[in-house]
């Protein structure tokens, strides 16, 4: 039996072996790999010869891969299929491996060879140039240059916010799993039987009879659309609200104060102002101020609609003789009202067309259009039973392979996301990418097939697209590799993905009745399509709400309640009091579950910038699958990772940059004629 986490991976297409993964095996291999690594690492540092880009730089892309590989598998296996044991280990090893990590950053030797070539990149060609900036970049901000008992303290620091996010993200999953609200009969009334069916499946999933909500999305969603209890909504609403936030041992509010803190103190450290300057510094939006200024120029008019839409709803309920204040759990319930009364559309109308198998295909098959791929299942071991994967061809050749993991489950951590278990590279001969999709989906009815909402759907392509970006890259070094862009570009080729579900040329094709097999009647399209836009200023506020609070979080002293600075900033911005931030802060995983969307949370509407633009890029052709501009968008944006700056990709591709007025026109927040 092969050992996937110690040797190169043997299986079809270059897989792991799956079934050969033991968890008693995750510590003792991580401490090999490091002991490898560190090794490497070494002897690169000591190395007599003089720095150049192979002994330096490409010798660094290789030192770490025997730690890729068990941390691959690992922290996929973490976040989609948690136990007792891998919380553990987790727990244990996310606090060496920042330590290690930190070691490498600050070895005095080791950048000092990287500085000198820094200092004299002669005769390095354009990608090389790029790797050896972005290495150099990430050493300086490690704090390579800093001494002493600085150095020491950052990396304390950087340990203890390993372990605090690990702990956020437990806790987080722990109130997810351990809430449900069990439904009598007389309580699905009004409830169309998709939903009665999801509910019924996760009460069997937890070993129960009967129907639940759980804490879900994909769940809780459609509840609190369709539920006329309004008692009942606003339980499920208030647990959903209430994550991390319930006291006890899985409360997260203690744990956000002391991340801030460190924040703030590795910011100074380095020599920042805040630690949004520090985060801000290599993203396109470069300092704090731009990303306030896009936020507020998009959350005045999104307020204005939000408030308006209100008055409406308020109508609706008192209709239904309810005289006290709109609140967030009557919100979806009165909005799907109105949908049915503006566009004669609601969610039981749609849901039976939206079939998971028909919208996965057609994210295939736009892929198809656009970029000459095709998907062949593969029928191969995999991480997890719900797990399938297929084969990515492109004119016959292997490009990679992709695995979905698509229903929710108590072991999966909540929300959907795009990962790898391998990236693409020609660093020594070709590797070929494997991407993974998870999403957390309601699980169907035994013999029943999966449906999804709209936003389901939506959240189908979005994450395919990210896949593609992993899939299609095509670079030398897997430093610049798919997804290895600026945290506010990265989302670019997701959302814009999403552009495409909601055109006829595939919902015409890929929307089938899930009982009749009848393709989506063209009125009903259109009228879904006319309705892309309904409630956006609710989508909005609830968005732009958090990244508010996230920017300010970390753009001053770091706060000593969170909770009293997140409702100081929603009080200031004069939030909706009908409105709830989409994540509000101890559940806030993008900001405290790692480092990655901390000062951040801002980037998809940064993307969304670019992503309007990009896609009235193909309508100006008169055609969406326009050929030209998909050969273009694939050389600039999906191929290219981090080969270049940003905003020279986007410029490469468009030719300019775009204003906020693409988004605000493609959320209907402003005339159509403006």
């Amino acid at each position: 039996m092969s050992d996937p986490l110690r040797e190169e991976w043997t299986g079809p297409f270059g897989l792991p072996d799956f079934e050969a993964v033991r968890d008693g095996d995750f510590l003792p291999a991580f401490e090999d790999a490091m002991r490898q690594s560190r090794a490497a690492i070494d002897r690169i540092a000591a190395n007599p010869a003089p720095p150049d880009f192979a002994n330096t730089i490409a010798a660094l892309e290789r030192a770490e891969r025997p730690l890729e590989r068990v941390s691959a598998i690992f922290f996929n296996l973490a976040a989609a299929d948690a136990n007792e044991e891998r919380q553990a280990i987790q727990r244990e090893i996310g606090p060496r491996l920042t330590a290690f990590r930190y070691e490498t950053m600050l070895n005095a030797p080791l950048f000092a060879r990287i500085d000198a070539l820094k200092a004299d990149p002669s005769g390095l060609d354009a990608e090389q140039r790029r790797v050896l900036t972005l290495y150099h970049d990430m050493f300086r901000r490690a704090g390579a240059m800093l001494e002493g008992e600085d150095r020491t303290r950052l990396s304390q620091i950087m340990q203890r916010l390993t372990s605090l996010g690990t702990a956020f993200t437990q806790n987080l999953l722990a109130d997810e799993r351990d809430w449900s609200m069990a439904l009598a009969a007389e309580d699905l009334e009004g409830l169309p039987g998709w939903l009665t069916d999801a509910m019924a499946g996760a009460a069997a999933e937890r070993g129960e009879a009967g129907h639940v909500v759980t804490l879900s999305r994909s769940l809780i969603v459609p509840f609190l659309q369709l539920s006329p209890r309004r008692d009942l909504r606003e339980r499920a609403f208030r647990a959903w609200a209430a994550r991390g936030a319930r006291g006890g041992k899985t409360d997260n509010r203690d744990i956000m104060a002391e991340m801030l803190k460190l924040r703030e103190e590795r910011a100074h450290l380095l020599g920042f102002d805040s630690f949004a300057d520090f985060k801000l510094e290599r993203e396109m939006a470069g300092n704090p101020q731009a990303v306030r200024d896009l936020l507020m120029a998009v959350w005045e008019p999104a307020r204005a609609r939000a408030e308006a839409d209100a008055a409406r709803l308020t109508e609706l309920m008192r209709a239904d003789s309810i005289n006290g204040a709109l609140q967030p759990w009557d919100w979806r319930y009165y909005a799907e009202k109105l949908r049915r009364a503006e566009h004669d559309l609601d969610e039981a109308e749609i849901k039976p067309y939206l079939q998971l198998d028909n919208i996965r295909d057609a994210a295939f098959e736009t892929a198809g259009r656009l970029f000459d791929l095709s998907f062949h299942p593969v029928d191969v071991p995999l991480y997890h039973p719900d797990c399938r994967a297929w084969e990515v061809r492109r004119d016959g050749r292997h490009l990679g392979i992709f695995i979905a993991d698509m229903f929710a489950r108590r072991s999966k951590r909540s929300g959907a996301w795009c990962s790898s278990f391998r990236g693409q590279d020609r660093l020594d001969g070709i590797r070929t990418p494997i991407a993974v999709n998870v999403c957390n989906f309601a699980r169907p009815a035994e013999g029943s097939p999966a449906l999804l909402t709209l936003d389901d759907a939506r959240t189908l392509f979005h994450e395919f697209g990210h896949a593609l970006h992993v899939l299609l890259s095509d670079v030398t070094y897997p430093m610049i590799s798919g997804t290895s862009v600026a945290r506010d570009f990265v989302e670019l080729p997701s959302q814009l993905y999403e552009h495409w579900l909601m055109t006829p040329e595939i919902l015409s094709q890929y929307a089938r009745h899930a009982e009749t097999g009848a393709p989506m009647p063209p009125s009903l399209r259109d009228r879904v399509i006319a309705a892309e836009n309904f409630d956006q200023g609710f989508a909005t506020v609830e968005y732009v709400a958090s990244a508010l609070v996230d920017l300010d979080f970390h753009s001053g002293p770091a706060p000593e309640d969170p909770m009293a600075a997140q409702d100081a900033t929603l009080a200031r911005i004069g939030m909706p009091e009908a409105i709830a931030m989409r994540h509000a802060a101890p559940h806030f995983a993008h900001v405290f579950a790692g480092d990655g969307y901390s000062a951040g949370y801002y980037s998809y509407m940064w993307s969304e910038v670019m992503d309007a633009d990009a896609f009235e890029a193909f309508r100006e052709t008169g055609d969406v699958f326009d050929r030209d501009t998909a050969q273009r968008l694939l050389r600039h944006i999906y191929s290219a990772g981090g080969s270049r700056e940003a905003s020279d990709l986007y410029l490469a591709f468009r030719g300019r940059m775009p204003g906020v007025e693409a988004l605000l026109k493609g959320r209907g927040l402003v005339p159509e004629a403006a």
